[in-house]
């Protein structure tokens, strides 16, 4: 058993339009609902560096060839990030990713009930119990928390990848909840 619930059930995962190495498919503007033509699309490609740099980074962040950390690994410790986070969205494109990496319904269904088993999972028990310390709490991330990362086997390069990755889900949920509300206010208007 362990202390890994979500805060809410899961939800069902959608089609998110993804396609890694793609320069068709923004995953904010997708998420955001923004088209080319829309008026928050113009004021978010006004400084275009920012939007490819933000598309460029989940990119490098989710490289198939990084090492120390699997491709999975990365994508349930994105997941994780939205479902504590309640982006609901950003965890459905998170979820439909992972399946597409191989995961299983069986490990989100355990992780959402808080019960992995230790036993079996413990390398990615550590990496969810890291993320929910910088995700709900990183005020109290203390070094003794680097070194459970580092007794499941987890490098310091891979601690310090999952700790950009936990960084940049955040950066971009937050993005992706800015621009809907814009959005949501102008049509409102």
């Amino acid at each position: 058993m362990t202390d890994l619930a979500s805060p809410t059930p899961p939800s069902a995962p959608t089609g998110t339009g993804y396609t890694p190495g793609s320069d068709t498919v923004d995953t904010v503007d997708a998420l955001a609902g923004l088209r080319d033509g829309h008026p928050l699309s113009a004021i978010r490609h006004a400084r275009d560096k920012v939007a490819l740099h933000t598309q460029r980074s989940e990119e490098a962040l989710f490289d198939r060839d990084l090492p120390d950390l699997s491709l999975q690994e990365r994508l349930f410790a994105a997941w994780y990030t939205t479902r504590l986070s309640l982006a609901d969205d950003l965890a459905d494109a998170y979820t439909a990713r992972l399946i597409a990496a191989g995961a299983q319904r069986i490990t989100l269904d355990a992780i959402e009930a808080g019960t992995l088993d230790p036993a079996n999972d413990a390398r990615l028990i550590a990496i969810l119990s890291h993320v929910k310390l910088l995700a709900i709490k990183p005020i109290d991330a203390r070094p003794e928390h680097l070194q459970t990362l580092h007794q499941a086997g987890i490098t310091t390069r891979g601690i310090v990848a999952l700790s950009q990755l936990i960084a940049f889900v955040t950066y971009q949920l937050r993005v992706v909840a800015g621009l809907r509300a814009l959005r949501a206010a102008q049509e409102a208007a």
